[in-house]
């Protein structure tokens, strides 16, 4: 193992234990994120933050809340955190709380982290620890505040990250719900991978006097991302899709489909072909989906076909290939799906497939990149059809297909969605279904 030279920049500002652990880490520089966070987070300044994954958004949060909370040491209290942060999905809630861990590890602190799917009984243990930082789903928070279990009084650091994807999932009414549960004064750290006006506005009724932050690209495109469209017949995607991962050249891929039956079909053709794979999707109970998740980051399966929702908060470094077996909907999916490759510096290949039906969703993505995919035309099953399709897009589908995410038929359905990315052990990558409501919320019955 290489030297590693002592950490610079921002890093520079942190106390001994934290830097023993971002040196232990590897890391030498702060991220832009990291340096233009830590020394405002520190001075306890309040945050609104543009960033998306893989820019080192959860050390430029978690490395000051800690130093903030040992420097202010005060008794562990039975569920009662001192910090808070909130997350989309079990997922993401997972990495940050092993963020913590990871950063904390010469830090006399405790943490836990609530997400739904899973019995709550081990997680309840763990707050009755007295955790100083708790990390948490929407839905499996309020459900636990119900309870008695958590107590938000004390949480003077509330941290909400990815909101434009809790907004996405519905969880506007969840977030004001917390809201009235925590100190009011507070230091607020607000980050979501866009900021139109809504989520200026939104952001505005958290938040004083705010640092701003904002890390995202100039272009819609993630920087070392080399992107290719695949036109393809819509039966030949299989084909295409197995002999692709045959070559030598793809090494780690995370495949994209519309719909959670796909996902599972499609891992099942790759097994045929002798293609290591496994579905990561909402109708996974949630100890297949960590199955599925730590098999693709050890190696154990090369492939990892998911939807979008499951994927959300997704963060493996060494993807090389993000594969659009289907292309999204909406054409800003088509950028977050990239942005899961050529992390750290590295590069990475986005490949698309596109068949004729999908074509009027490539001429939207092409219209938000402000350029042309270019297209590969040397493989054996290139339609020139596809090329040349002037079909619309198809109708959404509302009885029950399985679709995770889907424009104007998400919108138009909001209540089926609820359903389906909120409801029990196999919704998608969030929380369990919970009673909805006005005033103080109620513990789940059953």
């Amino acid at each position: 193992m290489k030297d590693i030279p002592p950490p610079a920049g921002a890093f520079g500002a942190l106390i001994q234990e934290l830097q023993r652990a971002v040196t232990a880490e590897g890391y030498a520089r702060p991220t832009p994120i990291q340096e233009r966070c830590i020394r405002p987070l520190l001075e306890g300044r309040d945050l609104v933050g543009t960033a998306q994954t893989g820019t080192g958004k959860t050390a430029a949060f978690a490395l000051p809340l800690l130093q903030r909370l040992h420097l202010d040491p005060r008794p562990a209290a039975k569920g009662t955190p001192r910090a808070l942060v909130l997350a989309p999905t079990r997922e993401l809630a997972a990495q940050i709380d092993e963020s913590v861990a990871t950063y904390g590890r010469f830090l006399d602190l405790g943490h836990a982290v609530v997400f739904g799917g899973v019995n709550q009984a081990r997680q309840v243990a763990a707050l009755r620890r007295g955790p100083a930082v708790l990390v948490a789903t929407p839905g499996r928070l309020l459900d636990l505040v119900g309870q008695g279990h958590i107590h938000l009084e004390k949480a003077g650091i509330f941290v909400l990250d990815e909101v434009d994807r809790m907004l996405d999932m519905g969880f506007l009414p969840d977030i004001g719900r917390v809201l009235s549960c925590v100190p009011a004064a507070r230091q607020t750290l607000f980050f979501s991978a866009t900021m139109p006006a809504k989520m200026e506005a939104l952001a505005g009724t958290m938040v004083r006097d705010p640092v701003r932050v904002d890390v995202s690209p100039g272009k819609p495109v993630v920087e070392g991302v080399r992107q290719k469209v695949l036109f393809v017949g819509k039966r030949d995607k299989d084909a295409l899709l197995a002999g692709l991962l045959q070559k030598r050249g793809i090494g780690k891929a995370l495949v994209f489909t519309q719909m959670k039956h796909m996902a599972n079909r499609v891992v099942k053709k790759l097994d045929a072909a002798g293609v290591a794979g496994a579905a990561l999707h909402g109708n996974k109970s949630q100890a297949a989906r960590t199955r599925a998740l730590e098999g693709f980051k050890n190696g154990r399966f090369r492939v990892l076909v998911a939807t979008d929702v499951a994927a959300r908060g997704l963060d493996v470094d060494d993807i090389t290939h993000v594969i659009n077996y289907d292309l999204p909907v909406e054409a800003e999916t088509y950028v977050h799906r990239i942005g899961r490759t050529a992390r750290a510096g590295a590069g990475g290949e986005a490949l698309s497939f596109c068949c004729a039906e999908e074509r009027c969703y490539l001429t939207e993505i092409e219209r938000l990149l402000r350029r042309p995919i270019p297209a590969g035309r040397d493989h054996p099953f290139h339609s020139e059809e596809a090329s040349r399709s002037t079909l619309p897009a198809p109708a959404p589908r509302n009885h029950g297909s399985g679709r995770e995410k889907g424009g104007a038929g998400r919108r138009r359905n909001r209540g089926s969605a609820r359903r389906e990315t909120g409801g029990g052990v196999a919704g998608p990558g969030h929380d369990r279904g919970r009673r909805r409501g006005r005033g103080r919320p109620r513990a789940r019955r059953g």
